[in-house]
Order: structure tokens, then C-alpha cells, then sequence
């Protein structure tokens, strides 16, 4: 495997903070698993709203992260060397993971990555699709189940529903055996009305403040959408923000729980993801797939705030 380690591999990095322009991709050297990690070649990454507000600097205090840096933090892959402390993956294993934000990301054909943060790829997906799952599929999962503790006949507001985390909050929450209401623009009401969205609200038309109620919220937005969400809750009720930290005064004004959520990688919860996602009980939406070499394109998309499920990343 030494031969390996030797090689130079591609990856996009950022050498400074700022706009699509700082994306470069360069050569670098193929990374050397520790005692707990593998080495895992990747297919194929997928692209989230906080790789191109990493790229921004927004988030340079949070993550500390030290330059140059590469970005991405969704892949699926094959494992082709694995740590001495290793036991429980072998060379050739299909695997995909959310990775360590804090650490380069999965803009890259090789990563070197902690053995407890994978899992076994969807045996029903390609790996475009597998890419496309944990990130936000572990966002909402957490959020959801951990935070907002979901339980069977709750009435929840899921926004953004078109988005690749409201994708999966849909589904999950119809899982779980909720009644589902989302915001969306009236192009894809339909589509989401496939994934299980009882009630689509467009936002161009209708304000979705009117509802009343509601046992969970699940703001993606933050800013506007998170104030007028409030009044929406019943006494008790719970809102979840990936967006913003929830202001504490106002969870007390309205009686409600609010909490912010920051996913974390997570290997048994993307094998119970894997599980449902093989038995049919969750789709995957692909939005775009572009080269490694279109990656400005790839965040130019992103960052536009129209997508239809995932952008992925071909890297080989």
C-alpha cells in the first residue's frame, strides 16, 4: 500500500478565504491513515450550503480550520488501506460518511478518516446517490430524533422542503409517524407531495404563519422565517434551527423548547439510514452532477438557493 502513499492525488482547495475564485484545483500528496483511521478512495462528494460558507470565511471562528484546506464533507467510496488499529473494515469495502468538519474535506480522490465515522454505503445506490446522503440525511435525522425527539401523530413544519435537508426531514418525519407541513416555491409541491408532505405551503402565495399548533419546527432559514415561526408552536412545542441559534428570551416568552443543531458524524445513524434507505422508505434526489474541474460551478448552484434535492461531485 506504500506506493500508494507515495502518489500525488487532486484536490480542490482554498489557500485564503473568499468567493468561487479561491477553489483551486491542485495536486497534493495522498494522506497516511493513523492507528484508527482508513484510507478511503473517493467516488464521488457531495455538496453542501456549508462547504461554500466555509469557503466565504463565515465560519472561521466555529471551525478553525488551518489553510490551505480542502473542501467537502459528504462522500461515498472504497476503503483501500486501513490502520493497524483497525478491525472492523477491510481493503475494497464500499463505505460513505459525513466526515470531521474541523479536517480536509472529500473534494479530493483520496481521505484519510476515523473508522468509527463510516459506514457501509446503500447497497440499492450508486455512488452519485450514496454521496448525496449524509450529510443532510445525519442533519435531519439528528435534528428530528435527538433534538426535537419526533414521536408518532406530532403536527411538524419542515422549511424549505425542496432543499437536500428538507428532503430528508420529510421523509423521516413520515417515518416517524408525523403529520408534515412544508414551505416551497409551487414548482415542486408535487414532488414533495411524493415524499410524504401532507401540506405544501408556497411560499410565494401563502404564509405559512398561519398554522397553529404545531408540535416541531425545523427551521433551515433562520432570519425571518425563524421569527415568524415562533407564534406557529404550541405551548411545550419544540423548534430546531440549523440555521441560527434560537433566541432563549423567546423560547421562554412562548413556552416552547428551541435548540440549535450542528451535525456530527455518526456511523450508526448512517447505517440505520442505509437500512431504511434500502427497504425503500427513503429516496434520494439528486439536483446536479458536475466534474471535479466544475466545482465554481458546483457552488455557483449552491449558492444560488434553487436546488431540487443534491449537487454531487464526480471525482472519478
Amino acid at each position: 500500500m506504500n506506493h500508494v502513499n507515495q502518489e500525488q492525488m487532486r484536490a480542490v482547495q482554498i489557500h485564503s478565504y473568499g468567493g468561487a475564485e479561491q477553489l483551486q484545483l491542485t495536486n497534493t500528496k495522498v494522506p497516511v491513515p493513523a492507528e484508527d483511521e482508513v484510507l478511503v478512495k473517493i467516488h464521488t462528494a457531495g455538496v453542501n450550503p456549508i462547504d461554500w460558507k466555509v469557503r466565504e470565511g463565515y465560519l472561521a471562528e466555529l471551525l478553525p480550520h488551518r489553510l490551505p484546506l480542502t473542501l467537502g464533507w459528504d462522500f461515498a467510496g472504497q476503503v483501500v488501506s486501513v490502520g493497524k488499529n483497525v478491525k472492523q473494515w477491510s481493503v475494497g469495502d464500499a463505505v460513505y460518511s459525513h466526515p470531521n468538519l474541523s479536517k480536509n474535506g472529500t473534494y479530493a480522490e483520496y481521505i484519510t478518516v476515523s473508522a468509527d465515522e463510516i459506514a457501509a454505503k446503500p447497497k440499492t445506490l450508486n455512488w452519485q446517490e450514496s454521496a448525496a446522503v449524509p450529510l443532510v440525511t445525519l442533519t435531519a435525522w439528528q435534528a428530528l430524533n435527538e433534538i426535537g425527539k419526533i414521536k408518532t401523530g406530532d403536527r411538524v413544519l419542515i422549511h424549505a422542503g425542496a432543499g437536500g435537508v428538507g428532503n430528508a426531514a420529510i421523509q423521516l418525519a413520515k417515518q416517524a409517524g408525523a403529520t408534515v407541513y412544508t414551505t416551497s416555491s409551487s414548482k415542486n409541491i408535487d414532488f414533495l407531495k411524493s415524499l410524504g408532505a401532507d401540506e405544501v405551503i408556497d411560499y410565494m402565495q401563502e404564509d405559512f404563519s398561519k398554522l397553529n399548533g404545531l408540535d416541531l419546527i425545523f427551521d433551515t432559514m433562520g432570519g425571518d422565517v425563524l421569527e415568524k415561526s415562533w407564534s406557529t408552536l404550541k405551548k411545550g412545542g419544540n423548534l430546531v434551527s440549523i440555521a441560527e441559534i434560537p433566541n432563549d428570551e423567546l423560547a421562554i416568552k412562548h413556552d416552547v423548547k428551541a435548540n440549535f443543531c450542528f451535525v456530527q458524524p455518526n456511523s450508526g445513524h448512517l447505517s440505520e439510514i442505509a437500512s431504511l434507505i434500502d427497504s425503500g422508505s427513503i429516496k434520494v434526489e439528486i439536483d446536479s452532477v458536475y466534474q471535479l474541474d466544475d466545482v465554481v460551478k458546483a457552488h455557483k448552484k449552491s449558492e444560488s438557493g434553487h436546488t431540487r434535492g443534491k449537487i454531487v461531485l464526480q471525482i472519478r
